[in-house]
């Protein structure tokens, strides 16, 4: 009985070597994401703090989007997460 409690850890080691806690990870609300904070999640999954699927309700991401942060900072480290092409912005007018 006792093999199937899952214990997780209390903190773990964030991206740039900072304690993290749940309280400390990003806002459940955040709108941008900088490759700084999704570093930080997929430390969170990788040491156990979250589960891929509670990051993904917690921070209403898809299953892709997540698995690309988690293959990106497993292949480049943070630098790997930053946005490599331009914004849409819905609410500016374009120039056309």
């Amino acid at each position: 009985m006792i093999e199937n409690l899952k214990i997780r850890p209390a903190s773990v080691v964030g991206p740039m070597g900072e304690r993290l806690t749940l309280e400390s990870l990003p806002c459940p609300n955040t709108s941008r994401w900088v490759c700084r904070r999704k570093a930080q999640v997929v430390a969170a999954i990788d040491g156990g703090l979250l589960t891929a699927d509670e990051a993904c309700t917690r921070y209403a991401l898809s299953a892709e989007e997540l698995a690309s942060w988690q293959r990106d900072y497993a292949r480049a480290g943070v630098l790997a997460l930053r946005a490599t092409r331009l914004q849409e912005y819905r609410d500016v007018p374009r120039n056309d």
